[in-house]
């Protein structure tokens, strides 16, 4: 190794968080921060560390795209036999990360996660470029597969049966919702004294905590 890895540090000056503007929400306090991080061109902005526990509790991380947010909850879109899916219907609380370096912050949430409804799925599916519906057909998303020919191969054998045809959404694929009772925001401070606020959900109202950094 060309540098120690226990030497690479950062201090964080770039930004604070005051008490005094935070949101009463957590959606609209997280819209807020999703919109800055978007005008200051982030990239991979809508990028999460999806973390989930297996039936046999393994935990397990991957990074996955946010599609929408509300006041329901975060949505994104996978194949209902991955492993993530596995893992969601063994046991439906997960936990999302957002961190955008640039800005030095970081959105931690924790909720359950429900399947959206059809419909739903559906016209997201349909919003994709075909390229993109065509391999949510195609992979057994998590399955072992001989090379990447396997793959390559199923891609073009769907481009020539849906050829001038509307391709449509597999029963496999679809969203789901993370519905949040937890988000936590951080910001980096220098000398490690970041600033970190929780939010909690008791009884249908946020409660808003300061944490040690």
């Amino acid at each position: 190794m060309k540098k120690n890895i226990a030497s690479i540090r950062s201090d964080y000056k770039r930004g604070i968080i005051h008490d005094d503007t935070l949101d009463y929400s957590p959606i609209a306090q997280f819209k807020k921060w999703f919109d800055n991080a978007l005008n200051a061109n982030v990239k991979e902005v809508n990028a999460f560390v999806l973390s989930t526990i297996s039936s046999d509790l393994v935990p397990s991380g991957r990074v996955v795209l946010l599609k929408a947010v509300d006041e329901s909850g975060f949505v994104f879109f996978t194949n209902y036999e991955s492993a993530k899916a596995r893992s969601l219907e063994s046991n439906p609380i997960a936990s999302m990360t957002f961190f955008w370096p640039k800005l030095e912050q970081q959105i931690r949430i924790v909720g359950k996660v429900d399947k959206i409804y059809s419909k739903d799925s559906d016209e997201y599916f349909n919003s994709r470029p075909r390229e993109s519906q065509i391999s949510a057909i195609a992979s057994n998303q998590s399955c072992k597969i001989l090379n990447r020919d396997e793959i390559l191969n199923k891609v073009s054998e769907l481009k020539k049966k849906y050829l001038d045809k509307n391709i449509p959404r597999p029963e496999n694929w679809g969203g789901y919702i993370l519905n949040p009772y937890k988000i936590e925001f951080w910001q980096g401070r220098p000398s490690r004294l970041h600033d970190r606020f929780l939010y909690e959900l008791s009884d249908g109202v946020w409660n808003i905590s300061r944490l040690a950094p």
